[in-house]
């Protein structure tokens, strides 16, 4: 699995993905206040540490639309054909199938908004960093390709609602998992990071007691974890989540505690981008992505592709 990908003006910016509101991930099945936001968490109880018990939570899959604010059905008799751009290898996301044809995530989210359009839809691969100009180009009429929302994006680009977030979570030892984490918690304990990343300066501003070893890269990072050098790693959770569920992990590791989200440091979320302007297309993606969140195929579509779910 590559590192979870940034609004890509470098390879390395990718494994940020970033964008994560305080309080704006809807968990399906979990209120809201489940997604921790140290900087407005609760008195602390009267006890430093929690007990710490052995992770068995179920799979959660992110949602991103309200249901109490429901889109109007839009005008979609203006569009015949939808021409969506992708990367080419950026799996589990973007990667070219069996059959030679596009495949990931993306692909079939693509796919099934086009449905709930129904409108003729086609999916062209190639290398990201060539998505925007092909876009602006008039190559194609939207770029669904994990691309994260940006100042900098947004000056040449409009973008649809976020169809998916990042969150930043903590791994642990499989005999150290604790159920919630909290800045008095982790008092003295030893943070392994990623040195210079927005992780790192979240842990520098909210989880000032912690003691943080900064590593160069992921793979830095998790051996020391695996080694018992550090008590915990924090980082990208999709990331996070595949290396949990791979054989480089050793089956070592879990989850410790629940997401946090914080856009001031991890941006705006993943969207759908479009050529500015394109106000005709922009809605009617948000209501269809509105309508397939709606009707459960968003649900089954995470599950497929995540097995060990990043919140």
């Amino acid at each position: 699995m590559a590192p979870s990908q940034q609004a890509k003006s470098s390879k390395s910016a990718r494994s940020l993905l970033t964008g994560l509101a305080v309080g704006a991930c809807l968990l399906i099945g979990l209120p809201a206040a489940n997604a921790q936001a140290p900087a407005k968490r609760p008195p602390a109880a009267p006890q430093a540490t929690p007990q710490v018990v052995p992770q068995a939570a179920p799979q959660a899959v992110p949602g991103f639309w309200d249901p109490r604010r429901r889109p109007e059905r839009p005008d979609l008799s203006r569009l015949t054909v939808i021409r969506f751009l992708t990367e080419t290898d950026y799996p589990p996301f973007n990667y070219t199938g069996a059959d030679g044809n596009p495949a990931g995530f993306n692909v079939d989210f693509a796919r099934a908004l086009c449905e709930e359009i129904k409108v003729t839809c086609t999916v062209q691969m190639r290398r990201f960093e060539t998505l925007v100009d092909a876009l602006t180009s008039n190559r194609g009429d939207a770029i669904i390709a994990s691309m994260a929302v940006s100042p900098q994006l947004r000056a040449r680009v409009d973008f649809t609602d976020p169809y998916y977030r990042v969150p930043a979570r903590f791994v642990s030892r499989k005999d150290a998992v604790m159920p919630e984490i909290r800045p008095e918690y982790l008092e003295g304990k030893k943070v392994g990071v990623i040195a210079g990343s927005a992780h790192e300066a979240y842990l520098k501003a909210m989880f000032t007691d912690a003691e943080l070893h900064a590593y160069a890269n992921d793979d830095a990072m998790r051996a020391a974890l695996r080694r018992g050098e550090v008590d915990f790693i924090f980082g990208d959770a999709i990331s996070l989540a595949f290396w949990i569920n791979g054989t480089d992990s050793g089956d070592c590791c879990a989850f410790s505690g629940g997401p946090f989200v914080e856009s001031r440091f991890f941006g705006e979320g993943i969207g759908i981008a479009v050529r500015k302007g394109n106000d005709v297309l922009r809605q009617a993606l948000n209501w269809a992505m509105f309508r397939v969140w709606e009707k459960g195929r968003y649900t089954d579509l995470w599950l497929r592709y995540f097995s060990v779910s990043p919140f």
